[in-house]
């Protein structure tokens, strides 16, 4: 049984079965014919492809063109496998959906505790809150889900959620706290304000594993919060009790009568919640990963608040409290690993985003625009920014330019909108066709998981020997694994370029190696305990993993920080009394190759391994200061000492002094006299996997339209009813929408899916037939238009086909909205001002309208709230901060030196 999902599924896994055998999938290797999005295309080899990819791949590595190769990923395969194969390459290649998804929450979670995201231990847990609808739809909702509701039914756990809209996860919750959007983390601090005025915490915990020493020591910072009138006397003394103090005095300006005029939550509902929270102890758990976080100018300080409840009551890391994610995270060793790069790509990681978690990918078009830069090649892999993204006609603009993307291939199983303007579509594997490992958050637990073709598994077992996926799978389909292996070695036909050795067989010298043989060195040598459990079984670890798909590592997860140093390390050590820290010549062994923060160097070259408290050498956070961050160094460091803390703007005055943490939908800032009202556009269906859920049938009959969901007493304000028409203007255009009146959202905010709205601009491709409809752009005098020819229909080719009921394929938004980034962690800020009324005859059902001066004036807008600053030793980002593919210390050197 698989540890992490207990052999239960969910509605989107028996759907896979639909993609596999949709009609509309990709089989064979398509090259484009004539223009971009033109829908011209002939069927070509894969060999033909590789000789034309590989060839424009060597010309630009050859001449030294190394940032015009870009691999941008929606939705990774597995840890490390394509990092490591441009890695190989020498290129700062990588790019992700990150910063759309989840950059706000990593960052406030890594300002504190250097890991950064929650692995909530549900299945312990005594009492629960969640932002958003995270058991129903949530990151790795199945596992998650389950342990919630157990916990609940079983054991009576309590659960609340903080979620202007009323999900299925708030339907099922004991408390419900629908705030006004932009006020969240002001709940928090209140909740956090509740049990350090009633002393409701965890003394020990905090007097340990909290930086308030280095806070303490900064008379400078000190002083500094006196003079801003946020405290109100000085520390006395350099001890835990005047840090105490400090925090009551901080935070006592955040109380239950503030926060009701503040967020519009009762003051008893929120003195209930910190009291579950305070009685809870080390086993409360928490979540946010998207939601607020994702959703507001300053969403990072959510996390960042939500995160200090945790520590406040001692449950970082504990039997049912949160548990850092790299902690129940296991990534084994491949064969071989090149060195770190000495590459920065200044595309990915712009001068003015020195703490974005991380690549700012949903600006590329706006950084090669402005910097008049091109790419040669660029991948983009399961990645759909034209549809995922903001402002997408300006990616159209950018595919659609030779002179800006000389060669675009899309990797992808399934048809999307942009892959409409690509040159090359290959088909890659499904789920069910492909080799990837893995390893997830999802419970109190180390385990890898491994996926497997399932045709070619099949014909292994009956004695043949498929040389590759090719052949196996339905047409040419060909698993991303051995397309990078094979691409890898035509890079370098002769190994001049040092990235053949590291696709060569470890077992046989000199040839290429075969999957079979990648994955199971790995299981040989990387994964602890395998190899031995496999022998009891009579089976070669890659049999074993074959036959189970899955392994559990290890139970010991809790408590990490307090691990013992390895003896050998403090043999090697030297301390640092004033800091506690202990400082190794060498770096400690490593088995585990996770993302982890670090690693932390002192002046002379040397490795923090640990700490001395009370007198024990133990490991500690991979933070700065080896503790839990309440003072973040690295925001003062870095130009943003305000921020430092986890703080929340009280009052108007307040809000001018921090506008980078004042969001942008502030119920300040809206005007419900001028028809303005905050779109919430980022909640998930749990039946629908973003843009991936191409092909799945069964899903689409289930749901196939994202309606505007309005409170009755909008409705009766703006004149409509449940499925008439609303035209919702954003600052750069608009979109139509039918509307569903309903009490699930509080008054003032809509809300709508971001899953649907699938288009295609032909009638046989382009995306989904189950799901899309069909099409036209026009752009002129920079104004975007599209508009749609018509909905979902029965066609040809599967006999459910015919039996299509639904019409509607819902409206595409995120068109209409512009980049706006957060200037610090770098995460697209989702919620937008809109104006919203009746939508008159003129318009139409899903019509989108978009002024593309207006969306480059907005981008303006929100770069000016960066400051482009280096840090300490003249660096471009910290060193410690994760980042997907970790170039050397050295490339980190600014060469520009920029004020601090």
């Amino acid at each position: 049984m698989h540890p992490a999902s207990r052999g239960r599924n969910c509605a989107k896994g028996p759907a896979t079965i639909n993609q596999v055998n949709n009609p509309d999938r990709i089989l064979y290797p398509l090259k484009r014919k004539g223009e971009r999005g033109e829908g011209k295309w002939e069927q070509v080899s894969w060999e033909e492809a590789l000789s034309d990819i590989s060839s424009r791949i060597r010309k630009a590595l050859d001449q030294g063109r190394k940032d015009e190769i870009v691999y941008h990923v929606g939705r990774p395969g597995e840890d490390m496998y394509t990092e490591r194969v441009l890695q190989c390459w020498g290129i700062d290649g990588h790019n992700s959906h990150t910063n759309v998804c989840s950059a706000g929450a990593r960052a406030g979670y890594a300002f504190w505790m250097g890991m950064d995201r929650p692995n909530p231990d549900y299945e312990n847990a005594r009492f629960i809150l969640m932002l958003s609808s995270h058991l129903e739809s949530g990151h790795y909702f199945n596992p998650h889900a389950q342990r919630i509701i157990e916990g609940q039914v079983e054991h009576g756990v309590k659960i609340a959620v903080i979620d202007p809209r009323l999900s299925n996860s708030a339907s099922r919750a004991d408390y419900w706290l629908s705030p006004y959007p932009g006020t969240e983390a002001g709940l928090l601090l209140t909740m956090a304000n509740h049990l350090i005025q009633n002393d409701q915490f965890n003394h020990t915990f905090m007097k340990r594993w909290v930086n308030w020493k280095n806070l303490l020591e900064d008379n400078e910072y000190l002083s500094y919060l006196k003079n801003e009138g946020l405290i109100k006397e000085l520390p006395q003394d350099i001890s835990f009790e005047a840090f105490i103090a400090l925090l009551k005095d901080l935070y006592g300006r955040y109380t239950p009568s503030w926060a009701e005029e503040e967020t519009g939550v009762a003051p008893e509902t929120i003195v209930a919640v910190a009291e579950e929270i305070g009685k809870a102890g080390t086993a409360f758990s928490s979540n946010i990963w998207r939601a607020a976080a994702a959703a507001h100018l300053g969403g990072w300080m959510v996390a960042r608040a939500l995160l200090f409840l945790n520590v406040l009551t001692g449950s970082v890391g504990t039997t049912g409290g949160t548990i850092p994610n790299s902690w129940t995270k296991f990534v084994p060793k491949p064969h071989t690993m090149p060195t770190p790069l000495n590459t920065w790509n200044e595309n990915h990681y712009p001068a003015a985003y020195p703490l974005a978690h991380f690549e700012m990918s949903f600006l590329l078009p706006r950084i090669l625009k402005e910097q008049k830069k091109r790419l040669e090649v660029y991948f983009t892999r399961v990645h759909n920014p034209v549809w995922t993204n903001p402002d997408g006609f300006s990616w159209i603009e950018m595919l659609s330019d030779v002179d800006r993307i000389g060669l675009h291939v899309a990797l992808t199983p399934v048809w999307c909108e942009t892959a409409q303007y690509a040159d090359y579509v290959l088909p890659t594997g499904l789920g069910p066709e492909r080799h990837d490992l893995h390893s997830y958050e999802t419970h109190a637990a180390q385990w890898i998981g491994f996926r497997q073709p399932a045709i070619r598994v099949a014909k292994e077992r009956a004695g043949q020997k498929p040389e590759t996926t090719l052949g196996t799978n339905p047409g040419q389909v060909w698993e991303e694994n051995e397309f990078w292996i094979e691409l890898s070695w035509q890079l370098d036909p002769d190994g001049t370029r040092g990235i053949r050795q590291h696709f060569e067989s470890p077992y046989k010298p000199g040839e290429k190696i075969s999957i079979n043989e990648y994955y199971g060195w790995i299981f040989e040598n990387s994964v602890p305990g395998l190899p031995e459990t496999a022998k009891r079984e009579g089976l070669s670890p890659l049999a074993y993993m074959r036959k189970y798909g899955a392994f559990e590592i290890t139970k010991d997860v809790y408590n990490q920080q307090e691990a013992p140093v390895l003896k050998e390390l403090i043999d090697d050590s030297t301390s640092d009394n004033r800091h506690e820290s202990l400082w190794s010549n060498k770096p400690p062994p490593k088995t585990n190759f996770r993302p982890y923060p670090g690693p932390f160097l002192n002046d002379k070259g040397q490795t923090r391994v640990g700490l001395i408290l009370d007198g024990k050498a133990v490991q500690g956070f991979p933070t700065p200061s080896g503790q839990l961050e309440f003072y973040s160094t690295t925001l003062k460091d870095w130009g943003w000492k305000e921020y430092a803390l986890p703080i929340y703007p009280k009052d108007n005055a307040e809000r001018e002094k921090m506008p980078h943490i004042t969001s942008q939908v502030h119920p300040s800032k809206i005007n419900q006299d001028h028809g303005e009202y905050v779109l919430l556009p980022t909640f998930r269906l749990p039946t629908m996997i973003h843009s991936r859920t191409n092909g799945a049938k069964w899903l689409y009959e289930i749901s196939q339209t994202n309606p505007i969901w309005i409170n009755p007493i909008d409705a009766e304000r703006i004149g409509v009813n449940t499925n008439e028409m609303v035209k919702v203007e954003t600052e750069i255009g608009y979109f139509v929408d039918k509307v569903w009146v309903t009490e699930s959202i509080r008054p003032g905010v809509i809300a709508c899916s971001h899953h649907m709205g699938r288009w295609r601009l032909h009638e046989d491709h382009g995306s989904d037939r189950w799901n899309s409809a069909v099409v036209s752009i026009s752009h002129e005098n920079g104004i975007w238009r599209m508009k749609q020819s018509h909905g979902v229909q029965p066609f040809p080719g599967d006999a459910d086909s015919e039996r299509i009921w639904w019409h509607d394929a819902g409206v595409h938004q995120n068109l209409t909205f512009p980049v706006q980034a957060d200037p610090i962690s770098g995460q697209h800020c989702w919620h937008q001002k809109v104006r919203v009324i009746k939508a008159p005859p003129e318009v139409s059902y899903c019509e989108i309208v978009v002024d593309s001066q207006k969306a480059t004036e907005v981008y303006e807008r929100w770069r000016a709230l960066t400051r482009p600053n280096n840090g300490p030793n003249n660096q471009k980002r910290p060193y410690w901060l994760l980042r997907p593919l970790k170039p050397s210390l050295d490339s980190y050197k600014a060469n520009q030196i920029h004020p601090r």
